[in-house]
């Protein structure tokens, strides 16, 4: 009990030294703020930035391999061999087919391939628009809703229909509110029928595939007409989905098998194609956002310790101002505990206004980006945290020893001292 009314005087005694010394308080709260703003907003990009890029890469899928020519990232402790990956063949239809065939363990198989056109409807015009031409698997690999209309029957993936399937931004900005579902589009001058509008994704930021707003799918046997895809340019793939009951690990470890097979690779030859899945990627993240968090930790640090030296420099400031208080309070009977505790509560509470007043910032401008740019930015409670923590620590720190030397006053000196 004696303890909480020891908290409480020095509590009062602190909250009275800010409010008379109010342009000392705001100049002091100004360092600490622009401090906290500078480490969390950092961090509060960096959270939003990861989210978004790991919200991409979840629509990829972990239970997929996509066997492609070039791999995501090098094997674990190698370079990436660019120069052996140049002569690589790309994954053929024939391929997808013997996967298809033999492959116990994929319960989907799909093949893909895209290419950049120009698409029309009437005056408007889509340039460089993504063309994705998928075998007739592609709805059961990945997942997505239509808006209005169908998918394509397994007759018109097989015939090779001139139909497609359109993003709702890329329909949004040929048919200008219109109605797409029905209406012919041209592609390189041929003639497509929309059967399906699929429901808005929202903005994929790595371009990876993830959202499907901005494309237009066909099936792959149509896409012969005017696509290449056993070119590079159109970089084809095939996508592999397990079985239930089938990892990811077993699932790779068969087409490999099968992948060696049909290129007929003697035993000692290397693997000339990529088993790719996203946990390559999600592996590389935690190692680029590692040292991005350690480098926002420095950038903020600096931020935190100008603020914390001013912190410091203002409670001795006010310690030699209040020399004479000091005496008159030790005198009367005043503990070093009730001195000490007096100035430390002055230096925390300074800090974490400080640090709410930076919080406050960051959240009305997070709020504010958010509106303006195509990321999702959000102040977590896990930042507002570690600001409010780290506001209490550099009170701690920068007010213990202006603290502790007012609690070693001397109570005569202290009153007899003149300035």
């Amino acid at each position: 009990m004696l303890f909480l009314n020891l908290l409480k005087e020095s509590f009062l005694f602190a909250i009275n030294a800010l409010k008379v010394n109010r342009l000392r308080t705001l100049l002091t709260l100004l360092g600490i703020t622009i401090g906290i703003f500078a480490i969390i907003s950092v961090f509060t990009i960096l959270d939003s930035l990861e989210n978004t890029i790991r919200t991409s890469l979840s629509s990829l899928g972990d239970d997929i391999i996509y066997v492609q020519k070039w791999p995501w990232a090098p094997p674990p402790g190698e370079e990436f061999a660019w120069w052996e990956y140049l002569n690589r063949p790309l994954p053929s239809v024939k391929e997808y087919e013997q996967i298809k065939k033999r492959s116990e363990k994929a319960e989907i198989v799909n093949f893909a391939a895209s290419a950049l056109r120009n698409i029309k409807y009437k005056n408007n015009t889509a340039e460089d628009a993504i063309i994705w031409a998928n075998s007739h698997e592609f709805e059961k690999i990945r997942s997505f809703e239509l808006e209005d209309g169908r998918y394509f029957t397994p007759f018109e993936s097989v015939a090779g229909k001139n139909i497609c399937l359109i993003g709702h931004q890329l329909a949004k900005d040929l048919f200008q509110g219109a109605k797409p579902v029905g209406k012919e589009i041209k592609i390189q001058g041929r003639k497509v029928t929309v059967v399906g509008l699929i429901a808005k994704e929202g903005k994929d930021i790595l371009n990876s595939g993830g959202s499907l707003d901005e494309m237009i799918i066909i099936p792959i046997i149509y896409s012969k007409s005017f696509m290449d895809i056993k070119s590079e340019n159109t970089n084809p793939m095939i996508m592999v989905k397990a079985k239930s009951n089938v990892s990811v690990a077993e699932l790779k470890d068969e087409l490999r098998s099968i992948l060696r097979s049909t290129r007929t690779l003697r035993p000692k030859q290397k693997d000339n194609f990529a088993l790719n899945q996203s946990s390559i990627l999600d592996s590389a993240l935690n190692s680029i956002f590692g040292v991005i968090n350690m480098a926002g930790w420095l950038i903020g640090g600096f931020s935190i310790l100008v603020g914390g030296f001013g912190i410091a420099n203002i409670m001795f400031v006010s310690v030699k101002e209040r020399t004479n208080l000091i005496g008159i309070q030790k005198s009367l009977g005043a503990t070093r505990k009730f001195i000490l505790f007096q100035f430390l509560f002055e230096a925390i509470m300074l800090s974490l206004i400080g640090g709410i007043i930076g919080l406050l910032l960051i959240f009305i401008g997070s709020l504010i980006a958010s509106n303006k740019i195509e990321l999702d930015i959000t102040l977590t409670l896990g930042n507002i945290m570690l600001g409010l923590l780290i506001s209490a620590s550099i009170g701690i720190i920068s007010g213990i020893f202006p603290s502790y030397k007012a609690s070693k006053l001397s109570p005569v000196e202290a009153i007899n001292t003149t300035f």
